[in-house]
């Protein structure tokens, strides 16, 4: 039977209910995923041997859990421990007629749970295969999957989104109908835009390899 979906609106717990700036909070399950969908590199943060250690680390996703890979001798990817993931996108640089009205445009998310080590073979590929694809849409099928001795050298993490927080952050500074509007002084937004650039080839490859369509199409645009 295949498991409940989880609510379109995010529970607010302890660690997810929003204590300033409020307004920017969001518990829409969609909004938590668009930000997810817009990126692929997070930072999972863990206590390890009584110290915290924040790690960066691409991840991918399915309807319930956020997939993190790894190496089996990163301590950090030890598994059922209590976690917190971030994701987060700059938009753009506020810039206000005062430098303590400065601030940034972004989206923002953190997932708090117990993250624990998937071990059976088939979701791990499977977890793989949408984390793979999630980076690069097409490169799964194109490229050499994992063998038995790779698959064994690899940690991959399974966490669930059903316990997360999500804050966004658009628009102009709020200064603008304050005292420091009659400074003169300019103020607006600097945009923040990231694009993948034309495809560099390895110097190993044979010449007149052609670039495969789903990473040539890739060029130009941005990850979302």
């Amino acid at each position: 039977m295949a498991p409940k979906p989880l609510p379109p609106r995010l529970p607010e717990t302890d660690l997810t209910r929003h204590r300033r700036l409020r307004d920017q909070g969001s518990l829409e399950r969609a909004e938590l995923e668009a930000i997810l969908d817009a990126g692929f590199v997070c930072h999972l943060g863990v206590v390890v041997e009584g110290r915290p250690l924040v790690v960066p680390t691409v991840y991918g996703r399915d309807e319930r859990e956020l997939y993190l890979h790894g190496s089996v001798a990163s301590r950090s990817l030890a598994g059922d421990l209590p976690v917190c993931v971030t994701v987060t996108h700059i938009d753009g640089l506020v810039l206000a007629r005062s430098v303590f009205e400065h601030g940034v445009n972004y989206r923002s998310a953190m997932i708090h749970g117990i993250a624990r080590k998937v071990t059976d073979p088939e979701e791990k590929l499977e977890g793989l295969r949408r984390l793979t694809e999630h980076a690069t849409p097409g490169q799964w099928s194109y490229a050499r999957r994992p063998n038995r001795k790779e698959l064994a050298a690899t940690t991959l993490l399974a966490l669930s989104l059903e316990e997360a927080s999500v804050k966004i952050r658009s628009g102009a500074p709020d200064d603008g109908d304050g005292p420091d509007a009659e400074l003169g002084l300019w103020a607006g937004v600097l945009p923040l835009t990231s694009v993948w650039g034309e495809p560099v080839a390895d110097p190993a490859l044979p010449s007149g390899t052609a670039v495969p369509g789903h990473i040539a199409r890739r060029a130009g645009t941005r990850h979302a």
